[in-house]
C-alpha cells in the first residue's frame, strides 16, 4: 500500500529532551524543524530559565520561542519518585535523550547511560557540556565564552595592543549544537545496521578548538616559532584579508584578495597593476612582511573613490570578494537574507510576528518550512501522560503534588 509522504527527514523519531539555554535547544530546534517528535522535559515551578530572556512581551521571551519552537512541554519533577517514573515510562519509546547538565547531574537524578541503556539498549544519549564528560575541566561550569576562553579562539579576537574580545552572537553554543546534531544523525544510521544505541559526548570547547584552521598547525608544525596571535581588522599571515574604512561614517567593507591572481586582479582594479610584479608584494609571504604598506595603499584607493557602491561595483566586476559590513538592521533587511528565508518572519500567539534566523538545513525532498509553534510551560503534560496511560484525575494529583507544572506563558 502507499505510505504518505512524511513530514520531513526525521519525521518519525522521537527525542526526550532535557536542555536549556542554547546549545542543546538547538540540537532539538534543529531536529524539530526537521521533523521529529520532541519532548521537552521542564523542571516546576519555572521551566526553562530562558523563558526569562530578553525580548520579552507580555510575558513572553521571544528568545526562547525561536529556540524552542516545535517542541512538547513536559514540565515534571524527575528528582521526584513518581516524576523519575513518569521518564522511564517514556524511555523505551524514545530513540534519542539529549541533556546538557554538567556531567554527572542526569546520572544522580538516575538517568545516566548505564541506566537508560538498560531500559532500551537501542537509544542514543548525546550529553552537551562545556569541557566534556571526561578531563580536569570536566565538572567546571561551562558557557559559551568559558569554552571559547580555554580553546583559545577569545585570544584570538581583537587588537593586537589591546585586550582581547569577544563576539556578541552564540557561535560556540550554536556550532557545539550543530556538531551534536551531526553526531545524532550518524549514531541513528550505526543503530540501523547494528541495532546498537550509544552515548556521544559533545563538548563546547572541542567544538570551538575544532575551527582552528591555521593557529595550531602553524604553532606546532614550526616547532613554537610562529605563535599565532590575535590581528586586529587584517590577517597578518595570509594577506590581504581585512576590514577597509568605507566612505560613509559607520561603513566598512571586508575584502579578500589571498591569492595571487585576486591580488593581481585588485592591483588592476585600483590602477596600479604594476603593484602585483612589486618583489614587495608577488607572494603570500612578501604581503604579509609589507602588510602596513600595502593595506595602506588600498585604504588610499577607497578614500578617493565617491561612495561605497561604486567601491562594490569596481570590486565585483573583477571577482575579488567584499562585503559591506552590515549591522543586524542592515542584514534583517538585506533581499538576498529575505529571499532565501535565511531571514524569516514567524507568528507566535503571544507574541505575534517577528523575524528569526532562517533553518541552514536546505532538503530538495522539503523545500518548505514545517508550521511550529514553541509551547507554553507544561501545555502537553496531560497528552504525553495520557498516553502513558496516566488518567485525569492522577494528572491532577501530580500537578498538586508538585510532580508536575504548568504555566501560560
Amino acid at each position: 500500500m502507499p505510505t504518505s509522504k512524511p513530514a520531513h527527514v526525521l519525521d518519525g523519531y522521537k527525542v526526550l529532551d532535557f536542555t536549556q539555554a542554547l546549545a542543546g535547544p538547538t540540537v532539538t530546534r534543529l531536529m524539530a524543524e526537521l521533523g521529529a517528535d520532541i519532548i521537552k522535559v521542564e523542571f516546576p515551578p519555572k521551566g526553562d530559565f530562558s523563558r526569562a530572556f530578553p525580548f520579552l512581551k507580555d510575558g513572553r521571551s521571544a528568545y526562547f520561542v525561536q529556540q524552542n519552537r516545535g517542541k512538547k512541554s513536559l514540565c515534571l519533577d524527575p528528582k521526584k519518585p513518581e516524576g523519575l517514573a513518569v521518564i522511564k515510562k517514556l524511555l523505551p519509546t524514545m530513540d534519542v535523550l539529549i541533556e546538557n547538565y554538567s556531567p554527572g547531574t542526569i546520572a544522580r537524578m538516575g538517568l545516566g547511560w548505564e541506566e537508560v541503556s538498560k531500559i532500551n539498549p537501542r537509544l542514543i544519549m548525546c550529553s552537551v557540556s562545556g569541557f566534556g564528560q571526561t578531563g580536569p575541566l570536566a565538572n567546571r561550569p561551562g558557557y559559551d565564552y568559558i569554552g571559547m576562553s580555554y580553546a583559545a579562539v577569545t585570544y584570538m579576537i581583537g587588537d593586537p595592543n589591546g585586550p582581547p574580545s569577544f563576539p556578541m552572537l552564540g557561535l560556540g553554543d550554536v556550532s557545539t549544537g550543530v556538531h551534536a546534531l551531526a553526531a545524532i544523525a550518524c549514531a541513528l544510521l550505526y543503530r540501523d545496521k547494528t541495532g546498537r544505541g550509544q552515548h556521544l559526548d559533545v563538548s563546547l570547547l572541542d567544538s570551538y578548538f575544532h575551527c582552528h584552521e591555521l593557529n595550531v598547525q602553524m604553532y606546532s608544525a614550526s616547532g613554537g616559532k610562529v605563535k599565532p596571535k590575535r590581528a586586529g581588522s587584517h590577517h597578518t599571515a595570509v594577506p590581504i584579508i581585512g576590514i577597509f574604512k568605507g566612505k560613509g561614517p559607520e561603513s566598512y567593507l571586508f575584502i579578500m584578495a589571498p591569492v595571487d591572481h585576486q591580488f593581481a586582479a585588485l592591483c588592476r582594479t585600483m590602477g596600479r597593476p604594476e603593484l602585483a610584479a612589486d618583489p614587495r608584494f608577488t607572494t603570500v609571504g612578501a604581503r604579509a612582511a609589507n602588510l602596513a604598506e600595502i593595506t595602506g595603499i588600498i585604504q588610499a584607493w577607497l578614500d578617493s573613490q565617491p561612495d561605497d557602491a561604486t567601491i562594490l561595483r569596481k570590486l565585483e566586476e573583477n571577482r575579488i570578494p567584499v562585503a559591506p559590513i552590515l549591522s543586524v538592521e542592515e542584514a534583517v533587511n538585506h533581499p538576498h537574507l529575505r529571499e532565501r528565508r535565511t531571514v524569516r518572519k514567524i507568528r507566535d500567539r503571544i507574541i505575534g510576528e517577528y523575524d528569526i534566523p532562517g533553518v541552514p538545513l536546505r532538503f530538495s525532498d522539503f523545500p518548505t518550512e514545517l508550521d511550529l509553534q514553541a509551547p507554553l510551560l507544561g501545555e502537553h503534560n496531560a497528552e504525553i501522560l495520557g498516553r502513558l496511560g496516566y488518567s485525569a484525575d492522577r494528572i491532577s494529583e501530580m500537578e498538586k503534588s508538585g510532580v508536575l507544572g504548568r504555566g501560560d506563558r
